[in-house]
């Protein structure tokens, strides 16, 4: 079974270089488990449907619960990844080199997308309307990093990027330049005239991959926040008989703040969760009273023990990789975590039988936040914070432990098989 859910999440990996890509995998799994695409519906017709709702590059899918409903269980998680986007007129050539502009999105660590090959990915949008996704897994452009012939100090300097010159991948070489809406129409097989606007990004081609001489680590591109998908999603399905209502929402946006129409601090989970109650035939009060019994599980992942770096954690409270889900916690809310969402999430690690870890920052080291604090303020939910303890996040490559991600897919399917 552990061998199948993994298999599962390279395949979600590999097949999603993008959010919007994640979001189409997601809904092809959820179909394929009997949920309906409420996507386009008016209202959510019956209060016994299994469904989801699709929006770009976010999802929000839930399961029914056998007891009527006056409380939801969520998972919320995040579909985007630090990286480089390619911006919209990128054609640049020079000295023989034809590159492409790019744009950084989110805080990824710009060294590790030096020398990889890599392929592109996104979407178009036509002038029917309609949209298009694609994905060029053949590394076609690269990041080549200035030989230390030319940068004799750089080991003991360190590596300096200039954020706009020296991020630029190559994509072809000699005297006629490529020119990228050509090579996207190609791509697709339509006109150029018919593309009116191209999003798109880089990603490294490697695949999904289990490492290690104990097979314990899975290395890939967007394990953040991509493994908590999977989770989500994974324990969703695998719950057949819930007995309140589950919910999975998963965020586009995450990585720069969350604040747009398919962001967690926008309204497309208030209004999918307001959409169930009225189909439940619950009153406007009714329906209020329900957020205030609910719970949410946002679950974004940590960092691990960093071998070579442990003095940049706090050693009481440092995850190590393989030992289990960390519980995330900050006195200054940058984690939503209070002491009664601490304690359903360790319930539900103690019903599934896997251990669970705790993580908070040091003092003098800034700590990141997720979705959590959004959710629960916009929401007046109570949310706890977890996540997959990993190492290189933001990485163009991450890694994260074999045994995490089974345990937090336990924990999840806990939480929701329960009512708390």
């Amino acid at each position: 079974m552990s061998d199948k859910l993994i298999a599962n999440l390279c395949a979600q990996l590999d097949a999603s270089p993008t959010s919007h890509h994640v979001a189409k995998f997601v809904a092809k799994q959820l179909i394929a488990a009997g949920f309906t695409d409420c996507s386009n519906s008016k209202n959510i017709q019956s209060k016994n449907t299994n469904g989801f709702v699709s929006r770009a590059g976010s999802i929000i899918a839930w399961r029914c619960g056998s007891a009527k409903l006056d409380r939801f269980q969520i998972v919320g998680a995040h579909t985007d990844s630090p990286g480089l986007r390619i911006k919209p007129r990128p054609n640049e050539s020079r000295f023989g080199w034809h590159t492409l502009q790019v744009e950084i999105y989110g805080g990824p660590l710009l060294n590790s997308w030096l020398d990889r090959d890599l392929g592109i990915a996104g979407h178009v949008v036509l002038r029917n309307g309609t949209t298009k996704l694609f994905i060029e897994r053949k590394p076609i452009a690269r990041i080549s990093q200035l030989a230390i012939h030319l940068d004799r100090d750089i080991n003991e300097r360190g590596l300096v990027l200039d954020r706009h010159q020296h991020l630029s991948p190559a994509w072809a070489t000699g005297k006629k330049s490529p020119d990228f809406l050509t090579w996207v129409a190609k791509h697709l097989k339509v006109r150029s005239t018919e593309i009116v606007s191209i999003d798109a990004q880089l990603f490294d081609v490697t695949p999904a991959q289990i490492i290690g001489v104990d097979d314990s680590l899975l290395a890939s591109g967007r394990l953040d926040n991509q493994a908590s998908c999977w989770a989500a999603i994974s324990a969703l399905v695998n719950t057949p008989k819930p007995k309140a209502t589950n919910v999975v929402a998963l965020f586009d946006h995450e990585e720069v703040g969350s604040m747009s129409a398919t962001g967690a601090a926008g309204p497309l989970l208030e209004h999918t969760l307001e959409r169930l109650a009225d189909a439940n035939g619950l009153s406007r009060i009714e329906y209020l009273q329900t957020l205030q019994q609910s719970s949410c599980i946002s679950a974004d992942n940590a960092h691990a023990v960093h071998h070579n770096y442990p003095e940049r954690h706090e050693h009481a409270h440092a995850p190590i990789i393989n030992q289990g889900p960390a519980l995330k916690l900050n006195s200054n809310q940058r984690y939503a975590t209070s002491s009664n969402s601490a304690a359903l999430f360790i319930r539900a690690c103690e019903l599934a039988k896997v251990n669970h870890q705790m993580f908070v920052s040091k003092n003098n080291m800034p700590c990141g936040t997720t979705i959590g604090p959004i959710t629960a303020t916009r929401l007046g939910i109570d949310t706890v914070d977890v996540g997959i303890p990993q190492l290189s996040m933001h990485s163009a490559r991450e890694v994260c432990g074999v045994s995490d991600l089974i345990s937090m897919h336990r924990a999840l399917k806990s939480y929701f098989a329960s009512k708390y």
